[in-house]
């Protein structure tokens, strides 16, 4: 049986999830910061696992599965979306994914849920982030558990997903045990530290919107009273750099009594609460809404939004299968395993992982691709 591990590179930390024979034999986290300061010191870590059969690795917003060693450098700039230079976003993951693509590892990149099949082309016009590559991993480990617990069949399995990140907040729906809409972070709600779906006038009164727009102006910024200068900047008289405040203000919220924690709070529940009213209409009958992410185990989100939208299906946190690693990573790893012929061949087969196809910029109209594919140096 295949020994296997899936990997999840969040914002805040990247995770590992390792299964050999569907048990678990490596649980662990770690800042990004410091894998991507480093790669090949994070390649080396894997390294020195021992031998493995297939790893499920970073793949940003996605590609058609694909075994990392045959990544182009279009592949790259397609999976991560950012021009050679650009500062801000997952761009820095890319030299991340490039030393995994270059070593011995047997590492393969997953789709997102744009390139699904399961996704119907019309919820996919002019949408590039439905949730990246992670967001199906997680999705993934909320299928193989609900289908477990209730030992039903994988066409019973039906769930609204909300993915509450330390950065972003993402919405999937999954009909019939497959992905057929979501609502990725940059489009999304606004999350803990990224803004989430841009008013366009806003996008035309910034003026320009680098990489780096998309990761502030969420819950962190709006606590933080810190007014950003357009070029990012910090408008003169304000607080300390805008960056510097989000990235250590805390991602916990106590109960509000007023103020911009008010503020705050009110507008990433409701944001949530539209989310799931929003991908009801594609599964109007979800037999439950499940939380994950970093955030879902903050007691006082989990108490609220079970309180906000119970009265649509049960509200629970999903439940995974390690003590550390992130849901991501497990449904990476099951992923991996089901790609290697081990017992999760039929989530693949469910999910139709294989059948993705295409690129995240296929659907769009309001720009050409041809210049959205410029816009990333290609």
């Amino acid at each position: 049986m295949p020994r296997v591990i899936g990997i999840d590179p969040g914002t805040v930390s990247i995770d590992l999830c390792g299964l050999d024979d569907g048990h678990v034999f490596l649980d662990r986290t770690l800042p990004t910061a410091e894998a991507l300061a480093d790669p090949a010191a994070f390649v080396a870590m894997l390294e020195r696992m021992g031998s493995v059969d297939l790893m499920a690795g970073p793949s940003g917003y996605g590609l058609p599965l694909i075994p990392a060693a045959e990544a182009t450098e279009e592949m790259f700039r397609l999976a991560y979306l950012a021009a050679p230079g650009e500062q801000g976003g997952i761009g820095g993951l890319r030299a991340l994914a490039r030393a995994l693509a270059h070593s011995s590892l047997p590492v393969v990149f997953t789709p997102g849920v744009i390139h699904l099949p399961t996704v119907p082309a019309y919820r996919k016009v002019n949408r590039v982030d439905m949730g990246t590559a992670d967001k199906v991993c997680a999705a993934a480990l909320a299928v193989h558990q609900q289908r477990e617990r209730r030992g039903c069949a994988a066409h019973d399995v039906s769930f609204l997903l909300m993915e509450l990140g330390g950065a972003f907040t993402a919405a999937l729906a999954v009909e019939r045990g497959q992905i057929v809409d979501g609502v990725g972070g940059s489009a999304g709600p606004v999350g803990m530290r990224g803004v989430g779906a841009l008013d366009g006038e806003v996008a035309f009164l910034a003026g320009t919107v680098p990489k780096s727009m998309l990761f502030r102006g969420g819950v962190n910024a709006i606590r933080a009273e810190t007014s950003v200068a357009p070029e990012g900047g910090v408008a003169e008289g304000s607080a300390p750099e805008a960056g510097a405040l989000e990235a250590s203000a805390s991602e916990s919220f106590a109960a509000p009594h007023g103020g911009r924690d008010e503020l705050a709070w009110n507008a990433y529940m409701e944001g949530i609460e539209k989310a799931v009213a929003m991908l009801a209409v594609a599964v109007p009958h979800p037999y439950e809404i499940l939380l994950s992410g970093r955030m879902a185990h903050d007691a006082d989100v989990f108490q609220e939004l079970t309180r906000r939208l119970g009265a649509r299906a049960p509200v629970r946190r999903l439940d995974g299968f390690t003590a550390t690693a992130k849901e991501g990573a497990q449904g990476a790893a099951l992923i991996a395993d089901g790609l290697a012929g081990g017992g999760a061949q039929w989530l693949v087969q469910s999910l139709e992982l294989t059948r993705a196809t295409g690129t995240s910029l296929d659907y769009l109209y309001v720009i050409t691709p041809e210049t959205a594919r410029r816009r990333i140096g290609l």
